[in-house]
């Protein structure tokens, strides 16, 4: 079994409980990684995302994702963050549907198709193996139970209020960080198949 390297997980992460993963949570520090295998990449995504004016990150935190997104593209694997987060403009990440100058793509998913109970839509950015080659996908299909953020109003201006048949509960904040481990597992087997980039640009 290949090793696969998980950067940036909590301290209670379901990769530690995972044969083959060498994890790196805060204690850690993932900016030790050495390198030579595949990775997954789970970077503070508090300062990239659609709340970041509300956040103060600390210092260099922004920089961890600059870090795991040369992670990848050097030893391939992937990183997972927000849907539409603002690294992808800052650090030159492809658009669904696009290619960049290392290979690399971005998959648009949402974690209810791995159980989480909100849709939860997420990019990732995937080096090291193209689209036909990626492990078998779970489909789910129908409304999650959940919601990670509750909508306050509808597009025309009225208030959404429990009871209402658009009003779904808020996920914990554990769960809104914490990512399914059916999906850590899938993530583990990407990142498996994909090659050393290196090696793959020598081929």
């Amino acid at each position: 079994m290949s090793q696969v390297a998980a950067l940036f997980v909590r301290r209670d992460s379901i990769y530690k409980a995972m044969p083959g993963i060498d994890a790196f949570d805060f204690d850690r520090n993932a900016l030790s990684f050495a390198g030579g295998m595949p990775v997954v990449a789970h970077p503070p995504c508090r300062s990239w995302g659609r709340l970041r004016a509300f956040v103060t990150p600390a210092p260099g935190e922004r920089d961890l994702a600059m870090f795991a997104v040369a992670q990848v593209r050097k030893w391939g694997g992937a990183l997972e963050h927000p849907a539409g987060s603002t690294l992808w403009a800052a650090a030159g990440l492809p658009a669904p549907g696009q290619r960049d100058e290392f290979g690399g793509w971005t998959l648009p998913i949402l974690q209810s198709a791995w159980g989480h109970r909100a849709d939860k839509p997420t990019w990732i950015y995937i080096v090291g193996i193209e689209p036909g080659d990626l492990p078998a996908m779970p489909l789910r299909l129908g409304r999650s139970t959940h919601v990670i953020a509750q909508g306050r109003t509808r597009k025309d201006g009225t208030r959404i209020r429990k009871g209402d048949a658009e009003w779904r509960p808020e996920v914990t904040k554990a769960e809104r960080e914490h990512t399914p481990a059916a999906l850590a597992a899938w993530l583990v087997d990407l990142a498996r198949l994909c090659s050393r980039v290196e090696q793959r640009r020598a081929a």
